[in-house]
C-alpha cells in the first residue's frame, strides 16, 4: 500500500528533517479540508502545508486533532508549515500572527513558519496597500524571536528572489531553512533553487501541478497536465501526468506540496515513490516555455486599453524580475 512507503526526508539548516512530499491546502474549499487532512495522514503524508491567508487553518487543525485522537500519528510525527501574511510584517505583529495560527491549528508549536511574500502591506481606509517602510530584515528578526520563544522550530521564506534571499542570509542569526516558490516543468526556477542551495536553504515547490484552477487564469494559457512531454513520460511509467510532475521535484531534491481535497487524488499524488525519472527525461521536462502562473493580477487602463498587470508590481520589493522587465515600458503609467 502507498501509505506504508517511507517518504524521503530533507535535512534543514535548523537541524530538523522535513518530508519531501506534503499536502498543500491553498484553494482547498471550506468543509472539505478537515477530511482531506485526515485522508492524507491515513495514506501516509507526514507534512501539511498551510497559511493564515488560506482561511482554513481551523479546519486543518480539526483534521490533525482527529488524527492525534485516533492515535494514527503523534504530534512529533507530523511536520506542519504555515506562513506570515503580508499585513503582519511589522515586527510587533509577527508573534501575535504566529500565535493566532497556532491557536487556529490547535498546536503548541510549528515546524516551519515562512514569510509568505517579501511584499509588506498595510491597511488604509479598509484596503490593503503597499507598505514600503517595513523592511524584510526587520520582519526576519521578529521571526528569529519566535524561534527563541519556542513557538516554531524552523523559519524560512516564500516567493523571495535571489537578491532578497541573499539579503536575509547576510544578516540572519537564525538562517532560513526553506524558500517556498512556484516551480514545475513550465517554471523550473533552477537558478533560484541553486542559489538557495549555496546558502544551505532547501526549496519547496508550490503549484507543482501548474495551478490551472487559479482564479486569475486565462483560457489560452498552457496546461501543464496536458503537456505532450509529460504525457509521454507518464505513459512509459504507467503513471498519471500529475504523478510525473510530482516525481520530477522529488528527483531534483525539491520538497513538493501538491494540493487536493479529492480522496483518490490525495492517494494518487502520494503514490510516486516507486519510480524514478531518467536524466534524459528530466532534461526534457525542464521546459523552455517559461510560464509563471501564480501572480495575482489587476486590470488597469493605459493608453485607452485595458491591460492585466501583476497586482503588486509597484511594490518596491516585488520579487519577479522577469515581470518587471516585461512591463518596463508601461511601468511608470501603472497606478
Amino acid at each position: 500500500m502507498a501509505g506504508k512507503k517511507a517518504v524521503p526526508l530533507v535535512r534543514l539548516a535548523s537541524g530538523y528533517d522535513m518530508p519531501i512530499l506534503g499536502l498543500g491546502t491553498w484553494k482547498s474549499k471550506p468543509g472539505k479540508v478537515e477530511a482531506a487532512v485526515k485522508k492524507a495522514v491515513e495514506v501516509g503524508y507526514r507534512h501539511i502545508d498551510c497559511a493564515a491567508i488560506y482561511g482554513n487553518e481551523p479546519e486543518v487543525g480539526a483534521g490533525l486533532k482527529a488524527c492525534f485522537d485516533a492515535k494514527i500519528v503523534s504530534r512529533e510525527e507530523i511536520f506542519v508549515t504555515s506562513k506570515l501574511w503580508n499585513l503582519k510584517h511589522h515586527p510587533k505583529d509577527v508573534e501575535p500572527a504566529l500565535r493566532k495560527t497556532l491557536s487556529d491549528l490547535g498546536l503548541e508549536y510549528l515546524d516551519l513558519y515562512l514569510i509568505h511574500w517579501p511584499t509588506a502591506f498595510k491597511t488604509v481606509d479598509g484596503k490593503s496597500v503597499n507598505d514600503a517602510e517595513v523592511k524584510n530584515t526587520d520582519t526576519w528578526k521578529a521571526m528569529e524571536d519566535c524561534v527563541k520563544a519556542g513557538l516554531v522550530r524552523s523559519i524560512g521564506l516564500s516567493n523571495f528572489n535571489k537578491a532578497q534571499v541573499a539579503e536575509i542570509c547576510e544578516m540572519a542569526s537564525v538562517k532560513p531553512s526553506v524558500n517556498q516558490i512556484e516551480s514545475n516543468p513550465y517554471i523550473p526556477n533552477t537558478e533560484l533553487i541553486d542559489v538557495c542551495a549555496k546558502f544551505g536553504i532547501a526549496t519547496t515547490a508550490y503549484s507543482p501541478l501548474g495551478s490551472s484552477d487559479r482564479p486569475w487564469g486565462l483560457p489560452d494559457e498552457p496546461v501543464l497536465l496536458q503537456d505532450k512531454t509529460v504525457a509521454a513520460i507518464a505513459s512509459k511509467y504507467k503513471k498519471s501526468p500529475a504523478q510525473v510532475v510530482i516525481r520530477y521535484q522529488i528527483d531534483r531534491g525539491v520538497i513538493v506540496i501538491p494540493k487536493s481535497v479529492t480522496p483518490s487524488r490525495i492517494e494518487s499524488n502520494f503514490d510516486v515513490l516507486d519510480f524514478k525519472i531518467s536524466a534524459e527525461e528530466m532534461k526534457a521536462l525542464d521546459s523552455t516555455n517559461f510560464f509563471r502562473a501564480c501572480v495575482p493580477t489587476k486590470e488597469v487602463v493605459i493608453g485607452g486599453k485595458t491591460i492585466k498587470v501583476p497586482r503588486d508590481i509597484k511594490h518596491p520589493q516585488f520579487p519577479f524580475e522577469e515581470l518587471l522587465e516585461k512591463f518596463k515600458d508601461i511601468y511608470d503609467q501603472i497606478p
